[in-house]
């Protein structure tokens, strides 16, 4: 199991934000997080990669015991994942290459020609393979998240976590991006993945968490939903 979670409590600042939480995580899974802003998907997911410490409970990501884990590993448990922002965060003074090599530096690949080599299979693999030589503002919005999905790629994850990578992007574009990581997921890399659009659930179906009253339920609440939808249609007449 990749994230196995039991019991699970996250405070931030004293605020507990998700209690007595269960979320667990195998090979090639696609997994949804929903729920209604600040209802602690991102929270959770920061738990993931150590940005945020564990309160309560039992956590493990990668057999890293994630109450006790020493500041010096965190580093060797980053590069096992890979992380999708919202807001891309490419360095615009570089290329696409070069960021893609910047961060293959950065984690210990010393030989220029594999870097090279490595930096041509992802962006082959998000079908940018012609966008090395360009700079992220010459990019479309689409084509950056896929330049941001192929640096998640670069180390060969066993999960990328993405946070609402389709916030930033037009309904078609988006499912384009959900498209490609449930395609990455089925070549045995997980993928977990919050979002609002609820839509996307029905044409890329995947397990789904919600975060609801501080709790992690499995499943979506369709009573809340259609009745979310009747209010709408009320308001609409």
């Amino acid at each position: 199991m990749l994230i196995d979670y039991r019991h699970v409590t996250i405070r931030q600042q004293e605020h507990t934000v998700l209690e007595d939480i269960d979320f667990h995580l195998d090979e090639g899974e696609f997994v949804y997080l929903i729920g209604k802003v600040g209802s602690g998907k991102t929270t959770l997911l920061k738990t993931f990669y150590a940005e945020l410490e564990i309160a309560g409970g039992e956590a493990c990501v990668l057999d890293y015991d994630m109450r006790n884990l020493k500041r010096k590993h965190i580093p060797a448990l980053r590069r096992r994942l890979g992380i999708v922002f919202q807001d891309f965060q490419l360095l615009t003074d570089r290329t696409v290459s070069e960021n893609l090599d910047f961060v293959l530096r950065a984690t210990g690949w010393k030989n220029k020609r594999e870097r090279e080599e490595r930096i041509g299979e992802v962006l082959n693999l998000v079908g940018m393979q012609t966008k090395g030589y360009k700079y992220p503002h010459q990019l479309s919005g689409g084509e950056q998240q896929r330049i941001v999905i192929a640096r998640a790629l670069l180390n060969e994850p066993s999960i990328i976590l993405a946070d609402e990578p389709t916030g930033n992007l037009d309904p078609e574009t988006g499912r384009n991006i959900v498209e490609l990581l449930h395609d990455i997921s089925t070549r045995g890399t997980a993928v977990v993945m919050t979002t609002h659009n609820l839509q996307l659930l029905e044409e890329y179906p995947g397990i789904v968490y919600r975060c609801e009253e501080h709790r992690l339920l499995e499943g979506r609440n369709t009573e809340t939903e259609n009745n979310n939808n009747k209010n709408s249609n009320n308001e609409e007449s």
